[in-house]
């Protein structure tokens, strides 16, 4: 008989408000009742109603193995997105782990600029480059939400887009107009593609080299994705100078940032030929840049 087989002497139920507590005596959690519930529901492999109905189950010595596992590492100031291995962004459920950034809700918003600048240009699909990728989130969203575009993954780390491969399996059909590339930001992409692009989106690396993160970003999260430079421009400046070459003549960029970028951006984009608007995020904050050519 398996471990799984092996039934405990105590209900999920007890063990949720078990859970709970022990979020929430660590001091690391901010709301430890839902993140106990997702823990819960994760070992489980259940929601909604399913879950409710697993609550007076005796637990499994496995399923008890599992949850105290992640309790332990969450308890320890691993992000919770970490310790599920996976995290809701926009419509896709998307593998997550210390190799990539976790997906934030700012970020949904660029990736929704991004489509619709696509569709604007380029109605029946178009091309879309999500450089710099991670997890895939921003350009996978595009794929599943703009049928008929072709969309280009890049980025430098292979270990990250080893998770966005991953992710893009997730997805099934709608991966199937999916390219993926390794390198740094445009040298990644092959050469068929210069001057065939609508829309180039990213989420680069746009944080201080100084500046001081709270520990659960800093301690966990990949640095190479977060700092970049003494003011956290250098990645950026890249972009907007390299862009021009890659775009289509009516072609847009799309660049996340913080707000306090968005001016030195527009007037980055300004010197190389490009007019510019700024899009704010859920909480009102200037968030990202979007670039078109003059004459578009």
């Amino acid at each position: 008989m398996s471990e799984d087989d092996l039934d405990g002497t105590i209900a999920w139920r007890d063990l949720l408000e078990e859970t709970r507590g022990r979020l929430e005596r660590s001091g690391r959690v901010d709301d430890p009742r839902t993140e106990a519930r997702w823990i819960v529901e994760d070992v489980l492999g259940v929601t909604g109603a399913e879950y409710h109905d697993l609550l007076d189950a005796l637990a499994t010595v496995r399923g008890v193995a599992k949850l105290d596992r992640m309790v332990e590492r969450r308890v320890t100031g691993e992000p919770i997105q970490y310790v599920l291995g996976h995290w809701a962004f926009r419509s896709l459920d998307l593998l997550v782990d210390s190799r990539v950034l976790i997906p934030r809700p700012e970020t949904e918003v660029v990736a929704g600029i991004a489509m619709e600048e696509l569709r604007r240009l380029n109605p029946d699909g178009g091309v879309a480059v999500d450089l710099g990728t991670g997890s895939g989130a921003i350009g996978l969203s595009i794929a599943t939400e703009c049928p008929g575009a072709t969309v280009v993954l890049t980025d430098a780390s292979d270990a990250a887009l080893a998770v966005a491969r991953a992710n893009l399996a997730g997805i099934g059909m709608a991966g199937a107009s999916v390219e993926i590339h390794s390198g740094s930001w445009f040298d990644a992409l092959p050469e068929r593609f210069k001057g065939a692009i609508d829309v180039v989106v990213s989420n680069p690396p746009y944080v201080t080299d100084d500046a001081e993160l709270p520990a659960s970003v800093a301690e966990w999260e990949p640095e190479s994705a977060l700092r970049a430079g003494p003011d956290g421009l250098d990645d950026l400046r890249e972009l907007v100078a390299d862009a021009a070459e890659w775009l289509a003549p009516s072609g847009a960029i799309v660049l996340e940032m913080d707000p306090e970028q968005t001016g030195v951006v527009l007037e980055l984009g300004g010197a190389s030929g490009w007019t510019g608007v700024v899009r704010a995020d859920l909480a009102g904050r200037d968030r990202a840049v979007v670039l078109r050519r003059e004459s578009a």
